[in-house]
Protein backbone atom coordinates (compact mmCIF):
# COMPACT_ATOMS: atom_id res chain seq x y z
CA UNK A 1 0.00 0.00 0.00
CA UNK A 2 1.24 3.17 -0.91
CA UNK A 3 1.30 5.83 1.78
CA UNK A 4 3.75 8.28 0.56
CA UNK A 5 2.08 11.50 -1.62
CA UNK A 6 3.82 11.97 -4.35
CA UNK A 7 3.95 8.30 -5.00
CA UNK A 8 0.42 8.17 -4.67
CA UNK A 9 -0.33 11.08 -7.49
CA UNK A 10 1.67 9.06 -9.55
CA UNK A 11 -0.50 6.04 -9.06
CA UNK A 12 -3.46 8.12 -9.85
CA UNK A 13 -2.02 9.52 -13.45
CA UNK A 14 -0.89 6.18 -14.21
CA UNK A 15 -4.13 4.72 -12.86
CA UNK A 16 -6.22 7.59 -15.00
CA UNK A 17 -3.85 7.21 -17.99
CA UNK A 18 -3.78 2.91 -18.40
CA UNK A 19 -8.00 3.46 -18.25
CA UNK A 20 -7.70 6.55 -20.44
CA UNK A 21 -5.87 4.29 -22.84
CA UNK A 22 -7.95 1.21 -22.59
CA UNK A 23 -10.93 3.17 -23.27
CA UNK A 24 -9.49 4.28 -26.91
CA UNK A 25 -8.62 1.09 -27.71
CA UNK A 26 -5.47 0.02 -26.76
CA UNK A 27 -4.66 -3.25 -25.82
CA UNK A 28 -2.94 -5.28 -22.63
CA UNK A 29 0.57 -5.62 -24.33
CA UNK A 30 0.46 -1.37 -25.30
CA UNK A 31 -0.73 -0.52 -21.52
CA UNK A 32 2.27 -2.59 -20.26
CA UNK A 33 4.94 -1.11 -22.13
CA UNK A 34 3.29 2.68 -21.59
CA UNK A 35 3.96 1.49 -17.92
CA UNK A 36 7.53 0.43 -18.16
CA UNK A 37 8.79 3.41 -19.92
CA UNK A 38 6.59 5.95 -17.33
CA UNK A 39 8.50 4.12 -14.54
CA UNK A 40 11.63 4.37 -16.72
CA UNK A 41 11.36 7.44 -17.07
CA UNK A 42 10.57 7.90 -12.34
CA UNK A 43 13.39 6.13 -12.03
CA UNK A 44 15.80 7.91 -14.00
CA UNK A 45 14.38 11.71 -12.89
CA UNK A 46 15.03 11.03 -9.61
CA UNK A 47 11.52 12.13 -8.65
CA UNK A 48 10.95 9.47 -5.60
CA UNK A 49 13.17 7.03 -4.12
CA UNK A 50 13.74 3.73 -5.44
CA UNK A 51 12.17 1.67 -3.04
CA UNK A 52 9.07 4.01 -3.55
CA UNK A 53 9.20 3.51 -7.39
CA UNK A 54 8.97 -0.38 -6.87
CA UNK A 55 5.75 -0.18 -4.83
CA UNK A 56 4.51 2.15 -7.00
CA UNK A 57 5.38 -0.10 -9.97
CA UNK A 58 3.61 -3.47 -7.57
CA UNK A 59 0.48 -1.71 -7.09
CA UNK A 60 0.24 -0.33 -10.67
CA UNK A 61 1.01 -3.90 -12.09
CA UNK A 62 -1.59 -5.37 -9.87
CA UNK A 63 -4.20 -2.58 -11.16
CA UNK A 64 -3.01 -3.95 -14.88
CA UNK A 65 -4.06 -7.43 -14.00
CA UNK A 66 -7.03 -6.81 -12.61
CA UNK A 67 -9.79 -7.77 -14.95
CA UNK A 68 -12.00 -5.59 -13.52
CA UNK A 69 -10.46 -2.61 -14.42
CA UNK A 70 -11.12 -3.04 -17.79
CA UNK A 71 -14.02 -4.72 -18.15
CA UNK A 72 -16.17 -3.89 -21.40
CA UNK A 73 -19.97 -3.97 -19.95
CA UNK A 74 -22.47 -5.97 -22.33
CA UNK A 75 -25.05 -4.11 -24.60
CA UNK A 76 -28.46 -4.25 -22.56
CA UNK A 77 -30.31 -6.64 -25.00
CA UNK A 78 -33.79 -5.22 -26.04
CA UNK A 79 -37.31 -6.86 -25.67
CA UNK A 80 -38.03 -8.19 -28.94
CA UNK A 81 -41.50 -6.77 -29.14
CA UNK A 82 -44.09 -8.76 -32.02
CA UNK A 83 -47.16 -6.44 -32.62
CA UNK A 84 -49.08 -9.45 -34.66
Amino acid sequence: MLQDAQAIRHYQRITDALTEQWNRGYRLDELRLYLDGYLAALRNSNVLEPYLVHRLEDEAVRYLFDTSNFAVPEPEMEPDYDYR
